[in-house]
């Protein structure tokens, strides 16, 4: 029932999912209706994740199938059709997609001076493959793993420094006072931009924790 939008998340209990019914507005349930609403889901996924390979795209349609499995042959159709329509290059044999009113090389695209600390499960960060072909190296999220084998850590925050993702941050907060470690995958950025831009990004991090 959840899967077929009948049922919502409201809260959890001790980690348990609490649900409640949805009221929906009637849906056109109609060929054309049901090709429109495949459309709009892999339209969402596509303006939430790309640039996407073609296998991290084909597999987030997969996944659609979880969410929508009533519009299961709606959105095979609808990822052939996103395959042509969307724009695309092929870089050392790997095909990249990304929404067609989309100019990568806008200027509004262009990084800014700011450090930030991403989730392990930031759109950024998510798609391990993306990840792996875009920067380089590999991330894992390492909560569940024993930890004399982690070699990241518990919750490491990858992060991002300019238009490269060059290391990670653990961070704990006892008594409420900030201790950040960290680990890079080459050298540590020396000059004074990147120092004060992640003492300002941790200082983000020391407001939000406090309420702020």
């Amino acid at each position: 029932m959840h899967y077929r939008g009948m049922l919502r998340v409201v809260r959890r209990d001790s980690g348990t999912r609490v649900y409640e019914a949805v009221t929906h507005v009637p849906a056109d349930d109609s060929p054309a209706g049901r090709a429109q609403r495949a459309a709009a889901l892999i339209e969402l996924v596509v303006h939430k994740y790309a640039p996407l390979p073609a296998a991290s795209l084909t597999y987030l349609v997969r996944l659609l199938g979880y969410g929508a499995p009533h519009l299961s042959a709606q959105t095979q159709a609808a990822l052939r059709l996103a395959r042509e329509e969307l724009a695309s290059c092929r870089i050392d044999g790997t095909t990249w997609y990304w929404p067609a009113d989309e100019n990568p090389a806008s200027r509004r695209h262009a990084p800014d001076e700011a450090v930030r600390l991403l989730a392990p499960f930031d759109p950024v960060v998510w798609d391990r493959r993306r990840f792996e072909l875009l920067w380089g190296w590999t991330y894992k999220f390492e909560a569940y793993t024993p930890a004399p084998k982690r070699q990241f850590g518990y919750y490491a925050l990858p992060m991002l420094w300019h238009d490269r993702v060059i290391g990670w941050a653990n961070v704990t907060a006892p008594e409420g006072r900030l201790q950040p470690g960290f680990g890079y995958v080459d050298k540590k950025p020396r000059d004074a931009a990147f120092r004060a831009a992640l003492d300002d990004e941790l200082q983000h991090m020391t407001l939000f924790l406090a309420g702020r």
